[in-house]
């Protein structure tokens, strides 16, 4: 029994190892050894930055350094024998721009084509505040007309009527009653 619990620990272990290292490998285990320290560094340095600054073309919200895509793992393969090449950073860039597009840069320069991208928000966020204004002032001053149209309503009513016009009206109201009872 003791043999049996060792053993599915052991085997346990080696799958954690084994899904680790896999996604060690499927991630982005790119060695950069051709040159000196120092150089290896920053080129890997730049590996990692722009892995992470270029998105997939492929997927929606994901840079290459996330996705699992194939698209993305042949820009991945891309960037690094770039990057090995001693490419630099906007060499690589515009590379990947030239042949993807802008989409691939989640921070595209500012042109004619982008600046929608820019200052739309912006713009969007100014007429909103404009329509709310437009609409809170216009209930504003409709509510201010009412009230004025029931004071002034108010005070050109008169205090009391009369006992001619009191008749009439009661005159008036006693025929619509025997009008009604006579249609049933």
């Amino acid at each position: 029994m003791r043999s049996l619990l060792q053993t599915s620990i052991l085997f346990f272990a080696s799958f954690l190892i084994a899904v680790q290292t896999n996604a060690i490998v499927d991630g982005h285990e790119y060695q950069f050894t051709e040159g000196d320290a120092v150089e290896n560094e920053s080129r890997a340095e730049l590996f990692k930055q722009l892995a992470e600054e270029l998105r997939c073309p492929k997927c929606q919200n994901q840079n290459l350094a996330d996705s699992n895509a194939m698209i993305a793992q042949d820009l991945r393969r891309e960037l690094y024998s770039q990057v090995k090449e001693g490419k630099g950073e906007q060499d690589i860039i515009d590379f990947m721009v030239d042949r993807y597009g802008e989409f691939v840069l989640y921070k595209p320069a500012m042109n004619e084509k982008t600046i929608v991208l820019w200052y739309g928000p912006i713009a969007l966020l100014i007429l909103a505040i404009v329509v709310f204004l437009v609409v809170v002032l216009t209930r504003r001053a409709k509510s201010k007309a009412e009230l004025s149209f029931q004071t002034v309503s108010q005070e050109d009513a008169p205090e009391s009527i009369s006992a001619e016009e009191q008749a009439r009206i009661d005159a008036l109201l006693n025929a619509d009653e025997k009008d009604s009872k006579g249609d049933n």
